[in-house]
């Protein structure tokens, strides 16, 4: 007898329909499934067996042939038992020949006992049912709640084997779960500018770096402040749009890190790896290629603190995709494509001991060795960082001061009509991968020459700053689209002089400290 059901399986951050067919004949018992499955499915024979057995049916005793079509595409995961049980038990007669399966699709991890564990990557499988046509999918009850955030198709949360086989049957009915958005205040999940004192300069920075979605490097002595700043960028910068949210919580989805009872992220993330971290995990990797933390930080901030104790193929990792905002992978598996959108803000000390220029304390390191700590960050990396801003120390007149400074909801306040601003003005543009234009950051040279145009006065300043600071092509299109960030804030329609000397002041960095 041959049975067929659907369930789904994951490659990048894409989820695939996979149909599960199973036959029976009367012939020596045995239990095979082919198709291409790891060996988290072959082991489902042992899970699908006793789930069953302990759920209350009989388990045939006879030759079952199991399927995964399409049969040339490597299959991993556990999510698959569920929907191979269900098949076993209607060719089984334990659920009815009229129940119908075709329009639904199964996914489910069993235990032993019959219980239906939650998998990796529901949201992205909820989706691919929905786009195969599929009417309804039947999720673990711990994965409902996020794969109710695709529209278009019935969610129901199954807690067993046995539930699930009586709601075939027609025994008993099931809820469905409907996406409700919980509205919590997403910015108050990370700390507030209001406890840096001080340091107007460095938060003007970071103000102007979140407005255009630019990076920024701090460069200052231990203690100044640097990795404050940066971790509370997070609580300025705009809320994520529905579409965002959804491509960033497929990426946690599949890498196991959705917090339990979550089912859509709306905070942008913030990634700080260590600086012991290998180019796999920064990037992305493994047999069958998984997120790395630039993944993991679409939509949000990357934070590198003590940039140069990175290894350098680390560092220089980085460089593709901070142009591209997305990276691709190849093993001998497949290919993958992975979204990186972020922010990178890195922090770093001037040199090893920390005190090169500090206006009182004395640095004890050589100038050789200065100069090699500081060439450990090569020039076509920092080429592609924006903003670079000396964070130095604190007076005691500056942390004893009893004024409150400016909270982050002002702050932000600022950052989203520059954002708005910005994104009226790039509607329908696109970069050359595809990408939506959001921000400034994401202008390319064709935008560049549409939306930056100087006038007379700015092109002199600019040629001049282009010949002493020793710009690239580069880096004279990034201080464009910072100077049109700083326009943006300002609710100027045309970059100024003004803008433009802003612009240059935030990148003059380079003949200080690494030339």
């Amino acid at each position: 007898m041959l049975s067929c059901t659907y369930s789904a399986g994951i490659f990048g951050i894409d989820g695939y329909l996979v149909t599960v067919e199973c036959n029976t004949s009367k012939r020596l018992s045995c239990f095979e499934i082919v198709g291409l499955p790891d060996n988290a499915i072959k082991e489902a024979k042992e899970r699908v067996r006793s789930a069953s057995i302990n759920s209350g049916f009989q388990f045939p005793d006879c030759e079952l042939i199991v399927n995964l079509a399409p049969a040339d595409i490597k299959k991993e995961g556990s999510a698959f038992d569920l929907a191979i049980a269900l098949n076993i038990l209607k060719c089984a007669g334990s659920i009815g020949h009229e129940a119908e399966l075709e329009d639904k699709c199964f996914i489910g991890e069993l235990s032993l006992s019959g219980a239906i564990r939650p998998v990796r990557g529901a949201l992205c499988m909820a989706i691919a049912a929905k786009n195969a046509g599929k009417k309804q999918i039947f999720v673990p009850i711990d994965n409902a709640k996020e794969a109710s955030v695709v529209q278009g198709i019935d969610v129901y949360g199954i807690k067993n084997l046995r539930q699930i086989a009586d709601f075939l049957n027609g025994k008993v009915n099931l809820d469905k779960y409907v996406y409700s958005d919980d509205g919590e205040p997403y910015n108050l999940l990370y700390p507030d500018f209001a406890d840096v004192m001080g340091q107007a300069k460095a938060k003007r920075a970071l103000e102007i770096a979140a407005s255009g979605g630019h990076n920024i490097v701090l460069i200052g002595p231990p203690g100044t402040g640097k990795s404050m700043l940066a971790k509370r960028l997070p609580s300025i910068l705009p809320e994520m749009s529905f579409e965002e949210s959804v491509e960033t919580t497929k990426v946690h989805s599949i890498s196991g890190l959705l917090t339990d009872g979550v089912s859509l992220i709306r905070a942008r993330p913030f990634r700080s790896p260590h600086h012991t971290m290998s180019a796999a995990s920064m990037v992305g990797g493994g047999k069958i290629p998984t997120p790395g933390e630039i993944s993991l930080a679409n939509n949000g901030v990357l934070f590198l603190d003590e940039l140069p104790e990175f290894n350098k193929q680390v560092m220089e990792s980085l460089r593709q995709p901070l142009e591209d905002g997305c990276i691709t992978i190849t093993r001998t598996a497949g290919k993958v494509k992975y979204p990186c959108s972020f922010m990178l803000v890195c922090a770093m000390n001037p040199c090893r001991c920390g005190y090169y220029g500090h206006p009182t304390k004395e640095c004890t390191c050589k100038e050789s060795d200065i100069k090699k700590y500081l060439k450990k960050i090569s020039g076509p990396l920092l080429d592609r960082i924006d903003i670079q801003i000396e964070v130095p120390s604190l007076s005691y007149g500056e942390l004893s001061q009893k004024e409150k400074a400016e909270p982050s909801s002002a702050i932000r306040e600022r950052v989203n009509k520059a954002r708005q601003i910005a994104m009226k003005r790039y509607e329908g543009e696109t970069t050359d991968n595809g990408i939506r234009i959001t921000c400034n950051a994401q202008l390319e040279a064709k935008h560049l020459r549409k939306y930056c145009i100087l006038d007379d006065q700015c092109k002199a300043i600019m040629e001049r700053a282009f010949t002493n600071l020793g710009l690239s092509a580069r880096g004279h299109d990034r201080i464009l689209r910072l100077a049109r960030t700083i326009a943006d804030l300002e609710g100027s329609e045309n970059i100024k002089v003004v803008h433009l000397a802003e612009a240059i002041q935030l990148r003059s960095l380079d003949k200080k400290y690494f030339n």
